[in-house]
């Protein structure tokens, strides 16, 4: 990490391609280094969103996750290695970002978000990446996003298909699911393509560099649904729920 509020000759060879984009530039990049984001959950898609935001010079990420790593965890969560497998997620995550960038702060929470941690976990954050494996989570995270009003970025997969959608205000996160269903399908349960994880969690980490630098338009308020296997995608508008007890609390 750098103090320096100038960025240094390493980090401007390092982040060259972002600096000469129109769209980032060095103010983007200064933009990307001061940015605070927490990623819930280091598997499928924490994974791969958290290597491209470290790439990407992102200051801090909070690596949220009680997990460890496993061998079935290897076929999508490209992050780890086969001698992490037994290690804490969030731990051999760090160690591998700072690998990769030693500018990055990973900041490692070795626990499971609930009632009782989660607004002074995630109110340490600018930007919020939810990418957990179950619906009373990502409900919990919506509810303490919205009371901080912090963004959320969502990203989910199964199968062959993916969505991602920024929450900011409303419509949130409870209006696109008012509640757990009550049939809700795992990975575990019912398998997930491994690239899969790669590109929505990829995609996740391209909403966040756009939302914290301002480049392009991003999913606040619209949902992106991804099949794998046509390659169809499609984006729909987000309507506020009206009965949201959330967002639309009076």
């Amino acid at each position: 990490m750098t103090n320096s509020p100038d960025l240094t000759d390493d980090e401007l060879d390092r982040y060259a391609r972002h600096i000469v984009l129109r769209e980032i530039g060095g103010q983007g990049q200064m933009k990307l280094r001061a940015a605070r984001v927490a990623l819930v959950g280091m598997g499928g898609i924490g994974a791969p969103a958290a290597l491209y935001l470290a790439a990407a010079g992102v200051g801090t990420l909070g690596l949220i996750d009680d997990d460890h790593v496993s061998l079935s965890n290897l076929q999508r969560q490209v992050l780890y290695a086969t001698r992490d497998a037994g290690a804490s997620k969030a731990e051999s995550a760090a160690t591998h970002l700072n690998d990769l960038n030693p500018y990055c702060d990973c900041r490692i929470h070795r626990l499971r978000l609930d009632e009782g941690n989660a607004a002074e976990v995630l109110g340490g954050y600018d930007l919020v990446i939810d990418g957990c494996d179950n619906f009373p989570t990502r409900l919990l995270v919506n509810r303490v996003c919205h009371g901080l009003k912090v963004p959320l970025i969502s990203a989910a997969i199964g199968r062959f298909s993916g969505q991602l959608a920024t929450f900011d205000g409303s419509p949130c996160y409870q209006c696109l699911v008012p509640e757990v269903p009550p049939d809700a399908e795992t990975c575990e349960r019912v398998g997930v393509v491994g690239a899969l994880a790669g590109v929505m969690g990829t995609l996740a980490a391209l909403e966040a560099v756009k939302w914290i630098t301002g480049a392009g338009e991003t999913l606040k308020g619209r949902l992106m649904i991804f099949d794998g296997l046509s390659f169809d995608s499609r984006i729909v508008r987000l309507a506020a729920d009206p009965a949201c007890p959330v967002c639309q609390q009076g």
